[in-house]
């Protein structure tokens, strides 16, 4: 897992691309205007060249936060085991990108099968116990890519100390 301060070093990272002779006059200035920096996090990679988050100032998003095992790679069959695997992964990536579980402000949760759905609240009263506390949450039900049951993306706000 990178550390907080790792999200620092990618911001230099990005900078470094930037200024590179790679990319058009266009994407140069979109990406300075936006002062945003996408980060991976080791074990979370997509396939695709899809980061596993973006900040931009105190605005952090991620990417689909998958139910795989982050030391393996490998996705369980089961819907318990994807949920709480996403929550976690949620937890590495808002590290990752300088935030924490009480930063969340929006959560939405993929399901392929309804009957995850208690799999899902039984981890998300876990990552946020106080009901007075929890970020907006919306449930969509479609299919998912291979044996994927159960997927997240969120939204954070980080503290202006952070």
């Amino acid at each position: 897992m990178q550390s907080a301060s790792d999200a620092k070093a990618i911001g230099r990272s990005l900078d470094a691309t930037i200024n590179s002779k790679s990319h058009s006059d266009s994407e140069v200035r979109m990406a300075e205007e936006r002062s945003q920096v996408s980060f991976e996090v080791k074990g979370l990679e997509h396939t695709n060249p899809i980061p596993s988050g973006c900040r931009v100032g105190r605005l952090l998003a991620t990417s689909a936060i998958a139910g795989c095992d982050s030391e393996t790679g490998i996705i369980p069959d089961d819907g318990d085991c994807q949920a709480r695997h996403a929550f976690a992964n949620l937890r590495q990536i808002l590290a990752v990108g300088g935030a924490n579980l009480g930063d969340v402000v929006k959560i939405t949760v993929y399901l392929a099968d309804d009957r995850d759905r208690s799999a899902v609240n039984k981890y998300w009263r876990e990552c946020f116990p106080d009901p007075h506390h929890r970020p907006a949450r919306h449930v969509l039900y479609l299919p998912l890519r291979g044996k994927t049951r159960v997927q997240l993306e969120a939204l954070a706000v980080i503290k202006e100390d952070r």
